[in-house]
């Protein structure tokens, strides 16, 4: 059910379209809305109260209060309940009261107090809806922020066939679906994302590694995958996978694993993210067997690990947007800034250990996105569930401009 936990006001005037009003409550309700229905007094002649009310179970209401039982039907209350405010038929008549301000009845009074989004259906005969006056409410209505749904053209109550018929009720309400639920931002993408750390083994028992949580990693995934993208995350040892069955998870050791699963899945990325923190040096030699203690000195002789994100920056192609971390203490935004050109990427997303509450192991982040175009944007200390968000949204913002 599409609609499940969403309240919906519906809104009824006097137009002989009203009739239709009663497949829209039934559609909304099948999708798991809760509906509350306003009618005007002129309503009640095309439609009964009693048919809409069976409809959304709920009572309708028309007027502010119930003489017999005392009761006050509070257009403030109402137009705070609603997620919408769907008037479906909207009649020239109350169409021209809403564009000039008039507060005549309940169903205008709760229009005035809604602070949902509210769509208007409007219903009349082509001669009325082509009028200067009727365009031009429909125009100040628009500014305001309503939105107009139709109407469409097609054969009309007086007999006349073009523009100004209601606009069918499945498509009134597949519209307001889809506003209610959007297209995720990335539904079709293909992300790749690193996270934690690498271990560059000593020997059996000991290994370089540093302090990297995969927290950040982590969380970059959850919001990809939130925002509809295929999301496949590539992860270090001691990271703590997402509970999302929806992302792909790959478990690697070292730096030269890592290298591998991201070559295998890069090419079919539409954007990487690389967060993890990988060793930049190994041991030349690994040993076989435990290296004992002795009184002599230890030497380890390090070369450099693969630079992973360079060479993912080489091989990248114009449709693809790479992201890169980068963690610094000293020079931070012109080392971060270096580091952007020298890998081709697109964004870098910068980190200082001089931050309190950033870096390693910590719940929360404070970072600087630097832009290809060397635009920079700092953000406050968040949490990293929060950053992950600011991520995404720069992401998706270049995305669009590329």
């Amino acid at each position: 059910m599409k609609l499940l936990g969403k309240k919906i006001l519906i809104g009824v005037t006097g137009s002989i379209a009203a009739y239709k009003t009663a497949e829209i409550i039934r559609i909304f309700i099948k999708e798991g809305a809760e509906i509350q229905v306003i009618m005007t007094r002129a309503s009640h002649d095309f439609v009964t109260p009693l048919t809409l009310a069976t409809l959304s179970k709920r009572p309708v209401f028309t007027e502010f209060s119930d003489p017999e039982s005392g009761s006050w039907n509070n257009h403030v209350d109402l137009g705070m309940w609603a997620d919408v405010f769907l008037i479906a038929p909207l009649s020239a008549n109350s169409l021209s009261k809403l564009a000039s301000g008039y507060c005549e009845n309940l169903l205008s009074a709760v229009y005035l107090s809604a602070r949902c989004p509210v769509f208007l259906a409007p219903a009349m005969d082509l001669d009325m809806f082509a009028h200067t006056l009727i365009k031009e409410n429909l125009r100040k209505l628009a500014q305001d922020g309503n939105i107009i749904i139709g109407p469409e053209s097609g054969e009309l109550a007086s007999g006349l066939t073009g523009e100004g018929r209601m606009t069918q009720p499945e498509d009134i309400c597949a519209y307001i679906i889809k506003v209610l639920n959007p297209e995720p931002e990335l539904l079709g993408k293909n992300v790749l994302i690193t996270a934690g750390p690498t271990r560059e083994i000593i020997d059996p028992v000991r290994f370089i590694s540093n302090n990297s949580s995969g927290k950040m990693g982590v969380s970059i995934a959850n919001e990809m995958a939130a925002r509809g993208a295929s999301v496949t995350l590539i992860a270090g040892p001691g990271v703590k996978m997402p509970e999302n069955q929806k992302i792909n998870c790959v478990s690697v050791v070292s730096a030269n694993d890592m290298h591998k699963a991201c070559k295998q899945y890069f090419e079919d990325s539409h954007v990487t993210i690389m967060a993890a923190a990988v060793a930049d040096y190994k041991p030349a030699v690994t040993s076989s067997s435990k290296i004992k203690k002795n009184s002599n000195a230890l030497n380890l002789e390090l070369e450099p690990t693969i630079d992973i994100l360079a060479d993912l920056g080489s091989s990248k192609t114009k449709d693809q947007f790479l992201v890169g971390f980068a963690l610094e203490t000293d020079n931070e935004l012109e080392n971060a800034k270096g580091k952007l050109k020298r890998k081709n990427l697109d964004l870098i997303i910068l980190n200082s250990m001089k931050d309190a509450g950033a870096g390693f192991e910590s719940d929360t982040n404070k970072i600087t996105i630097i832009e290809k175009n060397n635009a920079v944007t700092t953000f406050d200390l968040k949490s990293k569930k929060e950053v992950a968000s600011d991520i995404a949204d720069k992401i998706i913002s270049c995305i669009r401009l590329k």
